[in-house]
């Protein structure tokens, strides 16, 4: 599930190139041409984080964004971290510096009495660096994910025909390029004791497209059959690039590419199943599990992620584990046909990855687990900006 001056990549059989000018440092008072762009109302509300106190008689979060702050700092406390942060050494982003400000952002957060007050706390302490985002004048795309939760069997039966794997334990040796999703499990998804998976199933679920899905979140809960519970979350995958179904469904003309969501293309295919065969092994990507035992959904910095304040970034250009603040509009409500999007500012941790959030103008919401979340998952695709925050 994850720059700021000027960030190291990695170039293809290359060692790493120059600071790629991925992030650009913001006034936070407009100027005169700035009054005149989409900018001259980001410095009054910008950071305006109103979700941390509630609103419309429901509780803050406060705690959820100190639990996620606390995360990031073990995360930051690892030597993994310590080795990541090396490839920023040149642009001035240190894991130090970084660590720093989230201790200082957290204390904010608790001595702050109101969101006007946390807000005024953070642009004096703080100096914001804007994405460049996909044009290069910050354009960011927002999407999001979740955790689902579905019914599922430990053994095969009429009814619960389709599992997930276990990683092989020989799977860092097998030879690329690796199967595709076709090989490994079929073009029916029922491929069974003929897959070279045999014996590796870890769970059975009634219907394709969830196992499907559960592949493209990358965790799971699960409502055993024989009463108990079960998490699962994301081990491996396979080396081939995330292909979007409903991308290639929009290519062959069976569904508009305008309005495109995840729930559109559930629809699609529950009425079409005769469809899946055709569509989910163009996604030649597989993933395998591992059981979580209860633990909460992890991201790509193996800390776990928080409902609403956790992301995921491409992490070969976002620092991991860093203070962000993200300015878009989400959609709210208990169910589809109640929600409305609503323009929020609101402070985040950059603590995941995703194989298809790719380039400085993507980044992936962590909505949380659950129906109602992946139903706003499943619509969630606006377009605004992502800053990261650092001490002056």
């Amino acid at each position: 599930m994850r720059k700021i001056i000027a960030l190291l990549t990695l170039g293809v059989g290359v060692a790493i190139s120059t600071p790629a000018p991925s992030i650009a440092r913001v006034p936070l008072q407009a100027t005169n041409v700035q009054k005149q762009t989409k900018d001259c109302c980001l410095a009054d509300t910008l950071g305006l984080d109103t979700q941390i106190w509630g609103e419309d008689g429901k509780p803050g979060d406060w705690r959820a964004v100190l639990k996620s702050v606390d995360h990031s700092l073990k995360y930051l406390n690892t030597p993994g971290s310590a080795k990541v942060y090396r490839r920023y050494a040149k642009s001035g982003i240190t894991r130090d510096r970084v660590r720093r400000s989230l201790v200082h952002f957290r204390k904010l957060v608790v001595a702050a009495k109101s969101p006007t007050d946390l807000q005024q706390a953070v642009k004096r302490d703080f100096v914001f660096y804007r994405s460049i985002g996909k044009d290069g004048k910050g354009d960011v795309l927002f999407t999001a994910y979740y955790e689902p939760m579905y019914a599922a069997s430990r053994v095969r039966t009429e009814q619960y025909r389709y599992p997930l794997y276990r990683m092989p334990a020989n799977f860092t040796k097998w030879s690329k390029p690796h199967p595709t999703r076709a090989q490994l499990e079929g073009r029916d998804g029922l491929l069974g004791a003929k897959s070279r998976l045999n014996g590796l199933e870890l769970v059975y679920l009634s219907d394709r497209l969830d196992a499907f899905l559960t592949q493209v979140q990358g965790s799971a809960r699960l409502q055993l059959t024989d009463g108990s519970e079960m998490s699962i979350g994301y081990a491996a995958k396979t080396n081939y690039p995330y292909t979007s179904i409903g991308k290639e469904l929009a290519k062959d003309g069976k569904l508009p590419l305008a309005g495109l969501t995840l729930p559109v293309m559930i629809g699609y295919l529950s009425q079409h199943p005769w469809e899946l065969n055709n569509y989910l092994p163009r996604n030649r990507s597989f993933v395998f599990f591992r059981k979580t035992y209860g633990a909460q959904a992890t991201g790509s910095l193996g800390v776990p992620v928080t409902a609403e304040r956790s992301i995921a970034t491409d992490k070969s250009l976002m620092p991991p584990g860093a203070l962000a603040l993200m300015h878009t509009s989400l959609p709210f409500g208990e169910t589809t046909e109640q929600m409305e999007y609503k323009t929020v500012s609101r402070f985040v941790l950059d603590q995941d990855a995703g194989s298809a959030i790719k380039g400085p103008g993507r980044v992936d919401y962590f909505m949380g687990t659950g129906k109602l979340a992946g139903d706003r998952a499943g619509i969630t695709g606006s377009r605004g900006q992502l800053y990261y925050l650092l001490l002056k």
